[in-house]
């Protein structure tokens, strides 16, 4: 109960405890004003699972604010992602008041979802307030087992598919949208102070650091960023095979997931890597292209 007046800005819209369809609704309405970031928007999810991605969904965009929403110290951000996740806990032991952890509890009961994947969000979301450069690549990956590892994951289990093979492929996939995410936007990053190339393949291309300080695309930044685009490719060729592994329920949306980023990194190499002056993205033609081509493939 104490939460109610530290997280207001969440949109807490009544003073009563929701009941579940009250507290969906809610979590539906955070996710629809986001809703360019968000599948619930898209026509391929199954209408019935819409309000359990919109319940995810509203619990990872609130924890994302507190981690990056302007405002607030570093310290502040800790405290309310703590915060979060205490709500979190006790959404597991069956008592929610927090109209996002009143539609959780009802998923996480239907869909017997493991804790573990919340916590490891909140532990991506603390990293995101502490840690602004990586030393190894393995650093890096490990951040994203956090950060996007745990959707895939969710993903897979809100539409029946709990084994541990396909969860292994779906992680390969997350890895690399997460990896691309941070190519595509690297300039952006930086202009945060923050920094996602790791260190020791930097120490590898002589030069790259002074183009990265003085965000200038030379020939070593081109090269270092090639090698990221590299085998950032190869791990979502890794993951190919989860695209026919699972039914058609949910084989067009990955399909989608898979071609859209493996099209960005081919935007990438598209601009000889220069990402300080462009940033490579999807245009609606792209995305028409993308939502025909999955369509026909997943129909093979």
């Amino acid at each position: 109960m104490p939460m109610a007046n530290t997280l207001s800005h969440v949109e807490i819209e009544a003073q009563r405890p929701l009941s579940a369809p009250e507290a969906y609704a809610h979590c539906l309405r955070i996710a629809r004003k986001h809703y360019e970031n968000f599948p619930v928007a898209s026509i391929l999810l199954p209408h019935n699972l819409r309000k359990h991605v919109a319940a995810i969904y509203a619990f990872a965009r609130a924890a994302d604010d507190f981690a990056d929403e302007p405002g607030m110290k570093p310290e502040e951000r800790l405290v309310r992602l703590n915060e979060w996740e205490s709500l979190l806990h006790e959404a597991y032991e069956g008592n929610a008041v927090h109209p996002v952890f009143v539609a959780l509890r009802e998923t996480v009961r239907e869909f017997e979802i493991p804790r573990e994947l919340f916590q490891n969000l909140l532990t991506a979301f603390r990293a995101d307030v502490t840690i602004h450069r990586y030393q190894s690549f393995g650093d890096l990956l490990g951040y994203s087992r956090n950060s996007a590892n745990p959707v895939g994951r969710l993903v897979l289990l809100l539409f029946g598919y709990r084994d541990d093979g396909l969860m292994r492929l779906s992680d390969d996939i997350c890895t690399a949208l997460q990896l691309t995410n941070f190519w595509q936007d690297l300039r952006i990053d930086l202009e945060r102070d923050r920094l996602y190339i790791p260190e020791n393949d930097i120490a590898i291309f002589p030069g790259s650091s002074d183009d990265l300080r003085a965000r200038n695309p030379g020939k070593a930044f081109r090269s270092l960023l090639e090698y990221q685009v590299d085998r950032t490719e190869e791990m979502f060729q890794a993951g190919r095979p989860l695209l026919t592994a699972v039914g058609k329920n949910l084989a067009l949306e990955l399909r989608l997931t898979w071609i859209g980023g493996m099209k960005i990194l081919e935007r990438v190499r598209k601009i000889d890597y220069d990402v300080f002056n462009h940033r490579p993205a999807l245009t609606r033609i792209d995305k028409l292209f993308l939502l025909i081509s999955a369509g026909i493939t997943t129909r093979r």
